[in-house]
């Protein structure tokens, strides 16, 4: 008999991609998403397992909901991915994040608790929990030091994943992933920004490129690989907490550097702090401003993750590189502003 599996969050890049992975593994893959006039499921469309995902309403703030769901369909594993998952919106909604990155968590898993304490449950954690790290890289024994309500309302997920684990041996794992990017990522992240942004110069359609901080640097991965170490997780004999990273970290600034080439910029700097100017040498025309609208109140400045653990007990271990990502989304984005400009 075929394993059921429910994923909170199905309509963002790792539901989508995690989806894809559990289906190819004979699951029957129940899709978790909150009710939203503006529900679009076009990464799932973008896969093309739409259709092969079971959709279900299931909200984080509902606990009486939960309960229904997780009662009805009897998953023998749940992936919980659903958050306010934007850092900067944190910091203008930090009650909202909390509830549902902090508070929704335990709702989960207290109703995993009542229902089925033998359901596997894999929490999404975040290398946001490092924020002003005290060492690096970070592993599973670095001190945590959130910088926004995004990253603290993520650690008690984090802690209460654990607790929950300890007081009740129940088997629920918390994944430490760093950045993982991909072409569905949404254009809020940085790095989509920059390819969907520089593919729209590209072809006419956009002046220029405005961004933040260009010295933060961060362990960026691709998602589809980082959620076969997801999965890992929870086939394990034993339950236990991973970090999920590259152990490389590269800069904005060479996340830009490397679109631009891909694109067909020969991009160079002038000027210095929020007076930057990137510019193709090519035309001599500006392609990438600074903004101190994009700088975080509390930035992180340095992420580097260190994945022996999963690497050894594990057997898990990126595929992708960091130049590779970066063709991968450059490329889609191309390829999607030309047909948007065709039509």
């Amino acid at each position: 008999m075929a394993k059921r599996a429910l994923i909170t969050g199905i309509r963002g890049q790792d539901g989508a991609y995690l989806a894809k992975l559990l289906l190819e593994k004979g699951y029957e893959v129940i899709g978790g998403d909150r009710r939203s006039a503006d529900a679009d499921y076009w990464r799932l469309r973008y896969l093309g397992i739409e259709k092969e995902v079971r959709l279900v309403y299931i909200d984080l703030l509902e606990f009486n909901n939960i309960y229904r769901v997780i009662e009805k369909y009897k998953p023998d594993e749940v992936y919980n991915l659903a958050a306010q998952s934007f850092v900067q919106v944190s910091f203008e909604q930090p009650i909202l994040t909390s509830e549902v990155n902090a508070l929704g968590v335990l709702r989960v898993l207290e109703v995993i608790r009542q229902v089925n304490p033998g359901i596997k449950f894999y929490q999404a954690s975040t290398s946001e929990l490092f924020g002003k790290a005290k060492e690096i890289p970070q592993n599973e024994e670095t001190p945590f030091y959130p910088r926004s309500p995004y990253g603290v309302s993520k650690l008690f997920g984090y802690w209460i994943t654990r607790n929950y684990r300890e007081a009740y041996e129940m088997f629920a794992v918390n994944g430490i992933l760093f950045n993982h990017e991909s072409p569905l990522r949404g254009l809020e992240f940085v790095t989509r920004k920059i390819t969907w942004g520089l593919a729209r110069i590209k072809y006419g359609l956009q002046d220029k490129l405005v961004l933040g901080n260009l010295e933060a640097k961060r362990d960026w991965g691709y998602a589809p690989d980082y959620m076969e170490a997801v999965w890992l997780m929870l086939q394990a004999e034993e339950p236990d907490d991973y970090v999920v990273a590259t152990g490389e970290a590269h800069s904005v600034r060479e996340f830009v550097e490397q679109a631009a080439q891909v694109c067909g910029f020969k991009l160079y700097w002038e000027g210095e702090g929020l007076e930057e100017k990137g510019i193709d040498a090519k035309t001599g025309k500006v392609i990438v401003e600074i903004s101190s609208e994009y700088f975080r109140p509390a930035e992180v400045d340095f992420l580097l993750g260190d994945a022996r653990k999963i690497r050894e007990k594990l057997g898990w271990k990126p595929k992708t590189s960091f130049s590779k990502l970066v063709e991968i989304m450059m490329e889609e984005d191309l390829k999607r502003v030309a047909s948007e400009r065709r039509a």
